[in-house]
């Protein structure tokens, strides 16, 4: 009996909600007219999902035939002369709305993890040392409510100026978007990774103490595992304010991702330009939830108390 009831809460009742949220979408869409048209409904925005999944196998296969020429052209050029050099280019063709969102996930996992990386030694040493804490606590609270489009400009500048090469390992646009998403969501976890330190029961320090453990193995053995939940509470908002920045700030500055595709559509002002942003939105909620959702398996895996709850 108590399965069924946890089996009708968690599959049931979502689905049912999810049902529901679709009728009434269908309902009120058609009744709102735009400049673009009326509002498209779920299957309007299910077709051109489908156009879009179409766009990008017809690009693919674009790709691999552009390839296979090239490889057959090399080929003749190096049967009549082995010496001959040959031209290997890669293909240009336009990014479709899926490389678009490989490029933003690509993007913000690479600014959250520079930012972790960062922000939990930052964070347990402020919440070890009252003093560094007290040092850096200023700095935190100037700089946590800086707006992302505030951060924007500073960055494209300071990086235009100082990322100067004749062969760029990244290009600019990738890292103006990663160090933007690094600086608005480091402080989250400096935050709660100091609040968790912190709050540690004073009987495992003392336990650490009668037995003379080193800094280092205090740290690792009591310090680390038992800030894991505020910690992990950090970085869950961490990824959620990177994923929200990373997308305004490809919007703003045009970098490549899944704000540029928005931005685009809404220049481009076509038909199916509402439907088609509106697919994006819905990918931008899913891979948002899928990214909280793998935050919460990976405090699972590190947590100590397995039997946990985690929501």
């Amino acid at each position: 009996m108590e399965k069924s009831m946890a089996y009708l809460q968690g599959a049931i009742v979502p689905g049912i909600a999810f049902i529901v949220f679709l009728l009434m979408w269908g309902l009120t869409a058609s009744q709102i007219q735009t400049s673009l048209g009326v509002v498209p409904g779920p299957i309007q925005v299910w077709e051109q999902m489908r156009v879009l999944v179409d766009e990008h196998v017809t690009e693919r296969n674009k790709a691999e035939a552009f390839y296979l020429r090239q490889d057959a052209r090399n080929a003749k050029k190096l049967e009549k002369n082995p010496d001959a050099k040959i031209k290997i280019r890669d293909y240009t063709g336009k990014p479709t709305f899926f490389d678009q969102v490989f490029t933003s996930i690509y993007t913000v996992a690479s600014g959250f993890i520079i930012a972790s990386l960062f922000a939990i030694p930052i964070g347990v040493a402020c919440g070890i040392s009252i003093t560094l804490y007290r040092a850096i606590n200023p700095l935190i609270q100037i700089f946590k409510p800086v707006s992302p489009l505030a951060w924007l400009p500073i960055v494209t500048i300071i990086v235009s100026a100082v990322y100067v090469s004749d062969d760029p390992m990244f290009s600019k646009s990738y890292l103006t978007s990663a160090i933007t998403v690094t600086l608005c969501c480091i402080w989250p976890t400096i935050i709660n990774t100091a609040v968790g330190v912190t709050s540690i029961d004073k009987d495992l320090l003392n336990v650490g103490r009668v037995l003379r453990l080193g800094w280092w193995t205090k740290v690792v053995k009591i310090v680390l595992p038992a800030s894991v939940p505020m910690m992990f509470a950090g970085l869950r908002v961490s990824l959620g304010i990177g994923w929200m920045v990373l997308i305004a700030a490809e919007m703003l500055a045009q970098n490549p991702g899944l704000g540029k595709f928005v931005w685009d559509e809404f220049q481009n002002g076509s038909s199916n330009s509402l439907a088609r942003i509106m697919v994006a939105v819905f990918v931008i909620g899913v891979i948002g939830f899928m990214l909280d959702k793998l935050m919460l398996m990976l405090q699972k895996s590190v947590s100590w108390d397995k039997s946990l709850e985690l929501r």
